[in-house]
């Protein structure tokens, strides 16, 4: 935080702030999973990726919380900077980079009222996720 000096604090009291709010955020995934009726499609389980998915403890949580199987997202059939991206910190990122390439002859045209209308709706709901979190 600006103006505040830095504060070093130990991997237990670390954990003890963020395990709850991680358990918190995986039930909430769970709740929407469970909601929107694709639980009985998940047989082999969930993927976790991003950089907080290599925190210790971050799978067995969140198979504890989901009830089924959790496992780290590593990108795979990927050339170039192999060592760099094949991690899941950056799993979503070539995962999202790789469907668009896959899919960049089916995407609809869009015109810039278009392109504006889909950012409002991502806007809105992105609003509407973080009024239900508090």
């Amino acid at each position: 935080m600006a103006g505040r000096k830095p504060r070093v604090l130990s991997r237990e009291i670390l954990g003890e702030i963020l395990e709850p709010r991680v358990e918190e955020i995986f039930a909430l995934i769970n709740r929407e999973i469970l909601k929107s009726g694709y639980a009985e499609l998940l047989a082999s389980g969930l993927v976790v990726t991003g950089g907080s998915s290599l925190l210790p403890g971050i799978p067995e949580l969140a198979e504890q919380v989901m009830d089924m199987p959790v496992r780290l997202g590593i990108p795979t059939s990927i050339g170039g900077l192999v060592d760099v991206v094949s991690n899941p910190m950056y799993a979503t990122g070539v995962g999202l980079v790789l469907y668009g390439y896959k899919h960049r002859d089916k995407r609809k045209q869009f015109s810039k009222n278009d392109n504006k209308n889909i950012w409002q709706k991502v806007i809105s709901a992105m609003k509407r996720w973080f009024k239900e979190i508090r």
